[in-house]
């Protein structure tokens, strides 16, 4: 891969991997390894992350087409090299957060997938992409979801930079593109809509309550957390790198 050609996203805007898949098997051993080095280097490119986790989904019986989904984050890497996080000094002191999902994105399973991005000032230092344990009978539900898992590590994250004296006594704000999943936590009487989600995620509802967090509307091309639930179209996806604070060092 040392001649391939890059390309702009490090996955197609259209993939489509099945853990059936009929093409032709790959060895296991290389596949995983290349995986595994990938799941590395997400620890300092977050804009890998949506495609190394997707790719992950498939280590058991690795096949052609999953092997060449990892080959494209390759090429991608191969014409980003020199592009990282940056990191300037900035006044704020705001813990600031977004959540988002897709909806079903799996399509062996249907589950989908929960992806939050925090930030303080310049950059992004804290994100995750990660498929959901139960299926969501709704966006709204997946949204909520999502939400949850945001709400946990905003609440962690707090813990740690009090310590450090760097963040004020006030909720943490959490973007969230969809209004009827922050309606569903400010309101507890929309319980038929919400009786049948597992009664951990509703966790959310108390930290919104005991105002530990705020959850707050923002227009979907305005979620940083976008890039790790779902492929996007290589403008729109240039316009999110560079929204989660990373730069090239050229």
């Amino acid at each position: 891969m040392e001649e391939c050609k890059p390309v702009s996203t490090p996955a197609e805007a259209s993939i489509k991997l099945r853990v059936d898949s009929t093409r032709e098997s790959v060895n296991p051993t290389l596949f995983k390894s290349l995986v595994g080095s990938l799941r590395y280097l997400t620890f300092t490119r977050p804009d890998i992350m949506y495609a190394v986790g997707l790719v992950s989904r498939y280590m058991e019986k690795p096949k052609q087409d999953h092997f060449m989904a990892a080959k494209r984050i390759l090429r991608y890497i191969k014409g980003t090299l020199n592009h990282g996080l940056f990191y300037t000094h900035s006044q704020d002191s705001k813990l600031v957060g977004y959540s988002d999902s897709d909806y079903g994105g799996d399509l062996d399973d249907g589950k989908s997938t929960s992806g939050y991005a925090f930030h303080i000032g310049s950059a992004i230092f804290s994100w995750s992409s990660k498929k959901q344990q139960t299926v969501a009978l709704s966006t709204c539900e997946a949204e909520y979801i999502a939400a949850a898992g945001a709400a946990c590590q905003a609440i962690w994250l707090s813990y740690i930079l009090g310590e450090l004296n760097l963040v004020k006594e006030e909720p943490v704000t959490i973007y969230v593109d969809n209004k009827s999943s922050i309606s569903l936590a400010k309101n507890p009487v929309s319980h038929s809509r919400s009786k049948h989600i597992n009664i951990k995620y509703h966790f959310l509802r108390e930290q919104v309550n005991d105002k530990i967090v705020e959850l707050v509307h923002c227009r979907t091309e305005e979620n940083l957390a976008d890039i790790f639930t779902k492929s996007l179209k290589p403008e729109v996806f240039q316009k999110m790198k560079e929204k989660l604070g990373m730069q090239s060092r050229v």
